[in-house]
Order: C-alpha cells, then structure tokens, then sequence
C-alpha cells in the first residue's frame, strides 16, 4: 500500500450525508485500485448539532482540522435554523480561518448531460473559474447606524489588499499554465482572463488590473491574458462558452458566475468545487444546497459530491485516480443515467455509486 491521506469528512445537513456515503464509497474504490489508503474521521458539524448545543464551528474543531491533508463536505443548510447562521458559522469560517483563499470552480459538460444552451455540447463547455475566496464584501467589513429607524444606513464594504489579489493570481495562472486548453490538447494557447468591474468598481478592480498585467508580463508571458467585465462575461457565458479558458476573479463575481455556469453545465447535481489553501489544508464540496425535501429518500444525484472527492484527489496529487473517477462519472452520464435531476436518474442515490465506483475500479 503507498501513501495515506487523512481525510475530515463533514457530511452535513439534509441530503448531505447520503451524497457524501457515495463519494467515500467511490474514494476507496479508487484508493484500492491505485495503491493508497485514505483515512476517513467524520465530524456532525451543522444543523443538528447547532440545534443541540448552539455551536457552529468551534475554535477547538478549527485547530483539530488543520492536522487534516484535506476535508469532504456533504452541504450545509437546515430548515430549522435562520439562514446564514451556518453558513457563515462552519463555511466562510472555515474558509477564512483555514486560509483557503482560492474557490476553484470546474465548468464542464459531461457526455449525456443536457444543458439549456441550443447546439452546445461537450466540446464548448469546458472551462474553469478561479475564485478569490477570502476577501470582497464577504469579510463583513461594515454595519448599521440607527438600525430600525426609518434613516437606518447599513454598509458592507468589498476590501481587498494587494497581498491577497496578488497571490490569487499567481495560482490561477499557474493553473493555467499547467491545465489551460493548449495543455488539454483543446486549443493553440493558454489564455486567463480577468472578470471585473473597471468602469463602476474603479478602486478594486484598477487594483485588480494592474496586477494581473504586471504579473502576466513579468513571469507568464507565454499566457494570453484577456480582460471580460462582469455582466459581459455573463452574457458570453450563455452565447459563446466555447471563448473560456481559465477566469480569475473576486469573490463576489466568482459566487455569481459559477452558479451561472452550474447550470450551463447541466445544474447543481453535476457541480462540484474546492476552497483551496495550496500550503494548507483544503475542502472539496458540491455546489448544491443540502436538498432538505429529498432527505432519506434514495433519490438525490451523488455525482457532485463525487466529483468533489476526485477534485480532492487530483489536489492531494493522486491524479490517475482522479481521472478514473472523472472518467467513471462521464461513462455513467453518457451511458445509464436517464435524467441527472432527483428521482429521475433511474436509479437511487446509492447505486449511481455503486456504477461510479465499479467503473473507477477496473
């Protein structure tokens, strides 16, 4: 047996611990057919557990994570607890306290899969949105004055340092550079493209700009860097996928964009993402909420949740198991799925997992 990996799992709320049971199943089958271990320790952080003990994401649970090589989130989100309370008490204060500064945001249609978009297919819809994911307006920089009254002023500032913008960049165009369509066999070059607001946002996105150009000529002059505003990108997202390579953007713009291009990818049981601390530890998760009316049923779609635990791979370095399970995930859309929507699969939760890992297994 090679290497080992310790792994936090977080299954969550709702739906979330029956997708999570198909990612494992599907981890260990290709951890057995690649030669490593992964050593799995769950952790019930979420709405029960809130409703029990008021707690969220303790201090002590964020030093015990860190001793982790990485982490796998079902979903967050409980019908009996006020939104924003755990999203705010275990995501974001895991992202900022585990410095994951990077939301990277695969958008790609599988074989078999629709999309709402008229004559596009696999071959348009393949791309990658790099996120920041620590600053903007999601710090909770601001507040009320007079909060009630009829003059009540509420503020939440975007801030950003050049230290974060900075090292942003520098990962999305490493990622390019390594996994940009030229080095996917899909294009002639390697092109990032900055996503912004430099006409209205003219502080943060100068910001932005400047040092996307100054970097990109300094060290990554073989990339072509392009510059897309934000509603433009939504705009070309829908007409004209096939132009993306690798997006780099602000925290604010990549939460928006992303669920944009869930859905050109064929919706939120297909997406999957990562928050990214590349000299830490990092969690893998769906995109989708916790699906709270489908629980305990045996009909949500598991590929999310899947395909976030071969992100983890990939991450972790095991790159050939990743790509058995990527490729086990397309073999399944193109060819037994009927629907990838809940109770339309024709087939349960736990058998698509069964098919996913029997194929990442051969």
């Amino acid at each position: 047996m090679g290497k080992s990996y310790s792994i936090a799992v977080i299954p969550g709320d709702g739906t979330g611990p029956e997708v999570t049971a198909e990612a494992v199943k599907v981890l260990k089958a290709a951890a057995k057919k690649f030669g490593f271990k992964v050593d799995l320790t769950e952790f019930d952080f979420g709405g029960e557990r809130y409703k029990r003990t008021g707690e969220t994401l303790p201090d002590s649970a964020v030093a015990e994570l860190r001793k982790f090589d990485s982490i796998l989130l079902g979903a967050i989100g409980h019908p009996d607890v006020a939104p924003g309370i755990l999203e705010k008490g275990i995501l974001l204060k895991a992202r900022f306290e585990l410095d994951q500064y990077i939301n990277l945001r695969p958008v790609k249609l599988y074989p078999g899969v629709e999309t709402p978009l008229k004559n596009k297919g696999p071959e348009d819809i393949d791309f990658v949105v790099v996120r920041e994911n620590t600053g903007d307006a999601y710090t909770g920089t601001g507040g009320f004055t007079m909060k009630g009254t009829p003059n009540e002023v509420a503020v939440q500032s975007a801030v950003y340092s050049r230290f974060q913008v900075d090292r942003c960049l520098k990962y999305a165009f490493e990622y390019a550079r390594r996994h940009g369509k030229k080095a996917r066999g899909r294009g002639d070059k390697n092109t990032l493209a900055l996503s912004g607001k430099t006409n209205v946002l003219t502080y943060i996105y100068d910001l932005w700009e400047r040092a996307f150009h100054e970097m990109g000529k300094a060290e990554y002059p073989e990339i072509k860097r392009e510059y897309y505003h934000v509603d433009a990108t939504c705009m070309w997202f829908v007409k004209n996928p096939e132009w993306f390579d690798v997006i780099v953007t602000g925290n604010m713009f990549g939460d928006i964009i992303t669920d944009l291009g869930a859905m050109i990818q064929g919706g939120m049981g297909i997406a999957a993402g990562g928050n990214i601390n590349p000299e830490g530890v990092s969690m893998f998760e769906p995109i989708g909420g916790s699906a709270p009316k489908y629980t305990g049923k045996g009909v949500i779609n598991p590929l999310a949740a899947i395909c976030a635990g071969g992100m983890m791979l990939e991450t972790l370095g095991e790159e050939k198991a990743a790509g058995a399970i990527e490729q086990a995930v397309m073999f399944v859309t193109a060819n037994k799925l009927e629907s990838l929507q809940a109770g339309r699969m024709g087939y349960s939760t736990s058998q698509v997992g069964d098919l996913v890992a029997e194929k990442a297994a051969e």
